[in-house]
């Protein structure tokens, strides 16, 4: 029997997100497109009658401005809000900024899906002859952290997000739900894939195959150990999720030369 609701975001479409760029830590705000996304995910679960006590977001600009917007739609905007990187984008090292297709088209496609979605690899990290490596490292935000800043990753694989991510659900978001406080989390496809895993007890093969689109929520509904009592549920047009979740899964395929 569910005891509690917990909803997932991943945050709409950001500007790197519709250029099929690597974005990870650099700091992006939302497309139009994504604007409207996390504004249509607002009214959404407000027409379906939901009421958050609280969010999470993660430290960077698309996933707070997610939390806002919808937070807007509902006409919730006194919800409190609560940041930390530890539900930051997955690092992905050296491969920042890069075209995922152009990507594909150089190193094939199944090398590209195994930087995006395998479980225990990283790509490889990023140094300080990167062109987005200051923009990341001088960023004052990563002076709040509660680690210091050279032990911030360099690159991580999913593992390792779910590895800087379960120690703030444990001590920080869990105590919450216990509450009987209604959480919604919005962060970004990995963050909230490593957090599926964790609570579905997902295998590390399988979760390659799951595909969370921008701006779709995702229902969970838990039993007093926090364990899920029913499958996840993409909340919408579920036509449209599905052409939604197509989009993203197609974004690590070369594109045919012309």
């Amino acid at each position: 029997m569910s005891k509690y609701s917990l909803f997932l975001l991943r945050h709409g479409e950001g500007a790197w997100n519709k250029e099929n760029r690597f974005c990870s830590w650099v700091d992006q705000k939302l497309s139009e497109d994504g604007v409207k996304e996390a504004q249509d995910c607002g009214r959404l679960l407000k027409e379906l009658g939901y009421k958050f006590d609280l969010v999470f977001t993660s430290i960077l600009s698309r996933s707070i401005q997610t939390a806002w917007l919808v937070l807007e739609a509902m006409g919730q905007e006194w919800v409190p809000v609560v940041k930390s990187w530890r539900l930051n984008e997955r690092h992905y090292g050296s491969l920042i900024g890069l075209n995922r297709a152009e990507m594909a088209l150089q190193h094939g496609e199944e090398k590209v899906k195994l930087w995006r979605r395998s479980y225990d690899i990283a790509p490889p990290p990023i140094d300080e002859s990167h062109p987005y490596f200051l923009e990341i490292y001088n960023d004052r935000r990563y002076t709040t952290c509660d680690v210091p800043k050279e032990n911030l990753p360099r690159a991580e694989s999913l593992k390792e997000v779910l590895d800087r991510l379960l120690p703030y659900w444990d001590s920080t978001v869990v105590p919450e739900i216990r509450k009987g406080r209604t959480v919604l989390i919005a962060a970004h496809g990995n963050s909230c894939r490593a957090l599926l895993k964790h609570l579905e007890g997902i295998s590390d093969e399988d979760i390659a195959s799951v595909t969370l689109p921008t701006g779709i929520p995702v229902l969970l509904e838990l039993d007093e150990n926090l364990k899920p009592v029913k499958p996840r549920q993409l909340l919408g047009d579920q036509v449209k999720i599905q052409a939604a979740i197509k989009k993203v899964e197609d974004q690590g395929k070369a594109k045919p030369t012309t």
